[in-house]
């Protein structure tokens, strides 16, 4: 009999562990009480993983005594509907966001180095090919930008939003939520978050070194700003700027293991099923 760990296992237990810590066992005194809010939780984080359907997630878990038995069910399992109306109906993108911030405490505390960028996911199925055939164009994406510690690759927080936009706007929430994590060394980015006041903030209220390439937009080649001026090739060079690319190697593994397209219709749906992949990559890390 193998011995390795099974990740699919895995990811259910710490899921279980973490979301009971942020979520009462039942929303309502007078609940039905079959199922936990964070057997439920649980679901909706496989339901990610596995990349199905919420019917789907919950035929796997009837067919696997392992998952069941990670998760708590001892009986009948919850109808598919439960799971949606527990998404749409409980706080599950803010419950992400906390059970982010205890991950890393718990498994990476030491690290002082992060890396912020966006991504975008997209919210059709649509394939590439019938985009093209059709003449359609990418109008709106969901927006996701994320601060990852570059040692671990762990993400420290996230900011929703809709594209496309410039990514200096999602940066000051994105530095204040990952905070609540960290309080880091370093910060690298790209130079969509090039702005004095994004160095400012980093620097002064973060207390971060920030390391930014500039983009020079004056005539004379000259660069405004208290920081900015800073950021030559060789400092940055120095800093070890070329850590910024563990945020892209973030990216890519997680578009690779949850997949890039979302699944819901509803803007609000949305915003859950993208804040459930980020939690979810992260279980599995």
């Amino acid at each position: 009999m193998s011995t390795k760990q099974n990740n699919l296992i895995a990811v259910a237990r710490l899921s279980m562990k973490l979301a009971g810590k942020f979520m009462r066992p039942y929303s309502h005194e007078q609940a039905p009480k079959r199922y936990t809010q964070p057997q439920l939780m649980t679901c909706l984080v496989l339901k990610a993983y596995l990349k199905t359907t919420y019917r789907g997630v919950i035929e796997i878990i009837d067919a696997s005594d392992k998952l069941r038995d990670a998760i708590g069910f001892a009986g009948r399992l919850p109808n598919y509907s439960t799971l949606k109306y527990f998404s749409d109906r409980s706080q599950v993108a803010e419950i992400a966001d906390a059970m982010l911030v205890e991950i890393v405490k718990k498994f990476a505390p030491a690290e002082k180095e992060v890396a912020i960028d966006s991504t975008g996911l997209e919210t059709t199925s649509a394939s590439v090919h019938f985009r093209a055939r059709s003449g359609s164009k990418r109008k709106k994406f969901l927006k996701l930008s994320v601060c990852v510690l570059v040692g671990s690759l762990l993400p420290a927080g996230m900011v929703l939003s809709w594209g496309p936009g410039n990514d200096k706007c999602e940066a000051m929430e994105l530095m204040g939520k990952s905070a609540q994590a960290i309080m880091p060394k370093k910060l690298f980015a790209d130079a969509g978050y090039d702005a004095d006041w994004v160095h400012v903030f980093s620097r002064e209220v973060w207390k971060a070194e920030s390391w930014i390439p500039p983009v020079t937009h004056r005539r004379d080649g000259t660069l405004g700003g208290e920081y900015r001026p800073l950021m030559t090739e060789e400092n940055l060079k120095n800093s070890g700027y070329t850590k910024r690319w563990k945020v892209e190697s973030f990216m890519s593994g997680l578009k690779r293991t949850v997949g890039s397209t979302l699944s819901a219709r509803k803007p609000s749906a949305m915003l859950t099923e993208a804040a459930l992949k980020v939690l979810t990559y992260a279980l599995r890390r």
